[in-house]
C-alpha cells in the first residue's frame, strides 16, 4: 500500500520516521500530538472501565475509523492504525484452552487475559501442540477480527502490529508469574519446554498478521512507534522488570534475537521499574526502538531522559509527555533529540499543526 486517506502529510511523514528508526536523525525531535474528540467520548459514556463481554469486530472498527478520521487533519508524525487490543493478551492463553477476559478502558481498548490455565508443571504435556492451535475456535476469531479490520481500514488508515506474549511472559499465561519465577530454580527445563513452546505459537500468530495485514510502503503500522521500516514485530520483556539484568541475559536474550531474525527486527517497551534493561536491550540486533513508559512510584521518562539518552546513545525512543511540558521545552529549547514525543492534553488540531511547524525546525 503506498497511501492512505486519513494522513495528508504521508509522504513527509514516512521520510521522517524513516531517518528516525534507521538512527539517521539524532540532532531531530518528533511528534505525535493526541487531540481528545467525539470518538472517544462516546466510547466512553458507552462502554465504562471494567469487565466485558468479547465485542463484535464491526463496532469496533467503526470506533477506530470515526477515532481516526477526526485525526485527518494532523500534520504531526503520527500514522493512523486499529489495534487489535481484544487480542493483545488473551488470544495466545485462549489458544491454549484458557478463560479468555476483556476489559474496556478509557482510552478506548477492550483488552483481553487469561488466568493461568496449567495447575502446575506437571500438566504441561496436556498442552495442544503449535501445530494444533490453528484449529482452535480463538485462532478463528483471530482471523475474522483481523479480516473484518483490514476491510474496514482499507484505503483509508493500518492495522498495526500487536504485542507477542513469548518468553517468559508465555510462561506467566501457563503458570502464573510465581510459579515462572520459581520454575527458573527449580523447575528450569520446564521454563525451557514452555519458553520453546510460546515461540512457535507466537511465530505462527505473528506471520499470519503479516501475510493478511497490508504494510504501508514496505513498512509495518505501529502503535508503539507509528511507522517502522520492514516486517517489525513488538516484543516485551516485562518479566525481567523484576529481575536482574543477569537473568534478562540468561533467560530473555536467545528467545527474543531468535524473534527479531524471524522478521525484520523489532520494537519493545520498558516500563518504569525495568530501565536498568536499557543497556542490556539496546545491544539486541534488531531493535528498532524501545518505548519507554511511566508507572506510579517512578521519574517520568520524560524527566530523565537526558540520562536515559547518555545510556544508549543512537537508540530511537518514543516517550509520552503532556502539552505544556513538551512546549514549555521545545521554548526552552531543552528537548532531546532521536526521540519520538507522544504528547497528550493538545487543546485542539490547529494547536498542534502550528506546534509541529517548530518541531520540523528544532536542532538539538
Amino acid at each position: 500500500m503506498d497511501s492512505i486517506d486519513y494522513k495528508v502529510n504521508l509522504d513527509e511523514t514516512i521520510e521522517r520516521l524513516s531517518a528516525l528508526y534507521n538512527r539517521e536523525a539524532p540532532d531531530r525531535v518528533f511528534a505525535a500530538f493526541d487531540v481528545l474528540g467525539p470518538a472517544l467520548e462516546h466510547f466512553r459514556t458507552e462502554h465504562p472501565e471494567g469487565f466485558c463481554p468479547y465485542p463484535d469486530p464491526g463496532e469496533r472498527i467503526a470506533f477506530w475509523d470515526a477515532l481516526l478520521a477526526e485525526r485527518r487533519p494532523l500534520e504531526d508524525d503520527s500514522v493512523p492504525s486499529a489495534y487489535l487490543s481484544e487480542f493483545d493478551q488473551g488470544l495466545y492463553g485462549g489458544l491454549l484452552g484458557g478463560d479468555v477476559q476483556f476489559m474496556c478502558h478509557d482510552n478506548g481498548w477492550i483488552s483481553s487475559m487469561v488466568a493461568p490455565i496449567l495447575s502446575g508443571w506437571d500438566a504441561f504435556d496436556s498442552l495442544p501442540g503449535p501445530e494444533e492451535v490453528t484449529a482452535c475456535p480463538w485462532f478463528e476469531r483471530y482471523l475474522r477480527q483481523l479480516e473484518v479490520f483490514v476491510r474496514g481500514a482499507e484505503g483509508k488508515f493500518g492495522v498495526s502490529h500487536f504485542i507477542l506474549i513469548d518468553g517468559l511472559n508465555f510462561a506467566f499465561e501457563l503458570v502464573g508469574a510465581t510459579r515462572t519465577y520459581e520454575g527458573l530454580l527449580l523447575e528450569p527445563e520446564m521454563v525451557r519446554r514452555a519458553v520453546a513452546l510460546g515461540f512457535e505459537i507466537n511465530l505462527r500468530v505473528q506471520r499470519t498478521f503479516f501475510e493478511r495485514a497490508p504494510r504501508l510502503r514496505e513498512g509495518t503500522y505501529s502503535n508503539m512507534v507509528q511507522w517502522v521500516p520492514g516486517r517489525v514485530v513488538s516484543e516485551s520483556v516485562d518479566p525481567f522488570h523484576m529481575t536482574s539484568v543477569e537473568y534478562f541475559e540468561e533467560w530473555g536474550r536467545a528467545n527474543i534475537e531468535r524473534m527479531f531474525s524471524a522478521f525484520d527486527g523489532g520494537v519493545l517497551h520498558l516500563h518504569g521499574n525495568g530501565r536498568h534493561l536499557l543497556e542490556a536491550v539496546s545491544t539486541l540486533p534488531g531493535l528498532r526502538a524501545v518505548f519507554l513508559g511511566d508507572d506510579r512510584g517512578f521519574p517520568l521518562a520524560f524527566d530523565v531522559l537526558g540520562d536515559l539518552r547518555r545510556r544508549a546513545e543512537d537508540l530511537p525512543f518514543v516517550v509520552q509527555t503532556d502539552f505544556r511540558s513538551f512546549t514549555g521545552k521545545l521554548d526552552a529549547g531543552l528537548l532531546t533529540g532521536g526521540v519520538l514525543y507522544q504528547v497528550s492534553g493538545v487543546p485542539d488540531i490547529e494547536s498542534a499543526n502550528q506546534t509541529m511547524g517548530r518541531v520540523r525546525k528544532y536542532r538539538v
